[in-house]
């Protein structure tokens, strides 16, 4: 295998250790805390997190030529934080499991991109990054929101490191 393909299967690991891990606290949250106001781009956790799950599912929609497009974003917030924290770990495994069954060839492939002012075409080797930026980035934010919720936000930043690994991530590195 290819180091971009591994890189490329490590990251949709890393991007599901993390989601899981953050919205794992989240149950330490007291009620009307997930919907409460909270400084950042979204007004709270509940809209930042709905905000990242939705865009998974339009990418994933987009990757595997799903037929959805924009429609996607037509789906309500989900309001539970349990709920929601089941839904994104099912499309974080389905995301895991499209990038498994990537190769070189795929990658260079292109895909149709349903954008507000028309569709675009873009390479899955370039969609893929841009989605896991897109987590980093709104996750970043659910810190900060999580943090004003009184809750210490999980650290997420040493999953390609051998040093100081924890035992989850371990677990999903097949190293411990």
């Amino acid at each position: 295998m290819s180091r971009a393909l591994a890189q490329v299967r490590l990251a949709a690991r890393n991007n599901a250790w993390a989601n899981a891990t953050f919205l794992a606290a989240l149950s330490a949250l007291p009620d009307g805390a997930f919907a409460a106001p909270r400084p950042g781009f979204f007004p709270s956790l509940s809209q930042t997190l709905n905000h990242i799950h939705v865009v998974d599912l339009f990418y994933l929609d987009v990757l595997t030529e799903g037929g959805r497009g924009r429609a996607v974003f037509d789906a309500p917030d989900i309001l539970d934080p349990g709920a929601l924290a089941d839904r994104q770990a099912e499309a974080d495994a389905a995301l895991v499991a499209f990038c498994d069954t990537l190769t070189e060839e795929t990658l260079d492939q292109t895909r149709q991109i349903a954008r507000r002012d028309g569709p675009v075409r873009e390479q899955v080797g370039e969609i893929l990054p841009h989605l896991f930026q897109h987590q980093i980035h709104h996750r970043g934010q659910a810190h900060v929101q999580l943090h004003h919720a009184g809750i210490a936000p999980p650290q997420l930043d040493e999953f390609y490191m051998t040093q100081g690994r924890i035992a989850s991530v371990r677990a999903i590195r097949g190293d411990g």
